[in-house]
């Protein structure tokens, strides 16, 4: 998940940095983008908890950190595994989770404005429970399970949305989901 609006002035002053702005380049040119047919997929629960887990949870972590998000699925770097890294709150360290799924949703709902590694450049409202209870594994294969609320349980639900194959193009409304398909939409450019 890319940084919300309120988290753009932070990301504008790190745009200016021209090292961080060449990492977060390269990091979202490994990351999926629309409309490429992984991100549609449904991902397979993970069975190994092993080196190669941790590795990948490593470097969806660093490409996280590195593209400005705040969420990562795998599926969105191309593995098919049910696993994704996020950062609760900027103060906190990141978290993955092995094989979630939200055990509680609160009736509360709330609509904000959500963008996505994945859909560069483009934001759209989606609504979404205020609070969850999210249970799954860690990367030892120990039981996890965490309460939240606002911010990181909206973070927590684009990404298991990622995870089976649903985008935030699914969750808006029919004239967002236009304008952002515009935006996508591949640019003839002439040559001179």
């Amino acid at each position: 998940m890319q940084v919300m609006e309120a988290e753009a002035d932070e990301v504008e002053t790190e745009a200016r940095d021209p090292e961080a702005e060449a990492r977060r380049r390269l990091a979202l040119g490994q990351i999926r983008q629309y409309p490429d047919p992984v991100l549609r997929m449904q991902a397979r629960e993970v069975e190994s908890f092993d080196g190669d887990l941790r590795r990948l949870a490593e470097r969806m972590t660093q490409l996280m950190r590195d593209a400005s998000g705040v969420g990562l699925a795998a599926t969105q770097v191309g593995i098919i595994r049910r696993v994704f890294v996020f950062q609760p709150d900027s103060d906190e360290d990141p978290v993955a989770v092995v094989n979630p799924q939200i055990a509680v949703r609160s009736d509360e709902t709330a609509v904000e404005g959500e963008g996505c590694l994945s859909l560069i450049g483009v934001q759209m409202p989606v609504e979404r429970p205020t609070s969850i209870r999210l249970e799954g594994r860690n990367l030892e294969g120990g039981e996890l399970s965490l309460e939240l609320a606002d911010h990181a349980a909206r973070v927590v639900q684009h990404e298991l949305d990622h995870l089976d194959g649903v985008l935030i193009l699914n969750r808006t409304t029919d004239e967002a989901r236009k304008a952002a398909l515009a935006h996508l939409r591949p640019k003839a450019v002439l040559a001179p």
